[in-house]
């Protein structure tokens, strides 16, 4: 791993954080062609298991786990089995060190066990210095209203933010296919769930990062995606 790891200069690992609709995805993907790192995304991981089963379980440290099972938290918005979710964001993790790739994970890890096997994973292949850790934060309302009116592209699954500009564009501006609402994910009373396991799960994991003393910088979400994506770079440098 070590030999793996020694090819390539300049490590980095950029990891957000936010709330459901914070605009993680979309400030990743500007930071991912701004800075040449690569995308590592759980949610399209998951999604592309889900949508296309490689198999009907995966198992891993002596627990077997079935893809129709976590299909169906994944859809009413609650999170899948840390241990499932880890054993699958590893594999990729470790293929793209292989491949000298540098890192931009967004809203991942997701619960305690997951940064808990994450993290120090992290640490050993690109050092606990280049590693960057931003929390994007938006209100529950400001969550609930960009989740329910957000869309995706149909091709690339890219988010597309609610705004007055973007409120009448039918297809994606970067790749042209069909804008589409994720059904089910998206519902109110879905984001209501989602919230609460970002609150009860998800926010819990700051704690490790302060007790391995990698610092997390506090971004303002409510502002316009450049004015957010400005604020991210500063706060990195």
């Amino acid at each position: 791993m070590q030999n793996e790891n020694s090819k390539f200069k300049n490590k980095r690992v950029i990891i957000l954080f936010g709330p459901p609709g914070a605009g993680k995805g979309i400030q990743a993907e500007l930071l991912s062609d701004k800075l040449g790192l690569y995308y590592l995304e759980t949610s399209k991981i998951l999604e592309r298991e889900f949508n296309n089963p490689s198999q009907k379980f995966i198992e891993t440290e002596g627990e077997k786990f079935e893809i129709s099972k976590e299909k169906e938290l994944w859809l009413t918005g609650k999170l899948c089995s840390p241990l499932f979710v880890v054993e699958m964001v590893k594999k990729n993790i470790q293929q793209l060190v292989k491949e000298g790739k540098n890192l931009l994970m967004a809203g991942s890890p997701r619960t305690v066990y997951e940064a808990e096997k994450i993290i120090p994973l992290l640490k050993e292949l690109y050092g606990k210095e280049n590693i960057k850790v931003f929390l994007i934060e938006i209100s529950p309302k400001e969550t609930i209203f960009r989740n329910s009116h957000r869309r995706i592209c149909e091709l690339m699954r890219h988010p597309i933010l609610y705004t007055e500009e973007t409120e009448k564009l039918k297809n994606c501006p970067l790749d042209g296919s069909k804008l589409i609402r994720r059904k089910g994910l998206d519902d109110p009373e879905t984001i209501k769930v989602r919230l609460e396991e970002y609150k009860n799960r998800t926010v819990p994991i700051f704690k490790i990062f302060e007790k391995e003393k990698i610092e997390i910088k506090k971004i303002n979400g409510e502002q316009s995606v450049a004015a957010v994506f400005q604020a991210i770079l500063k706060a990195g440098k």
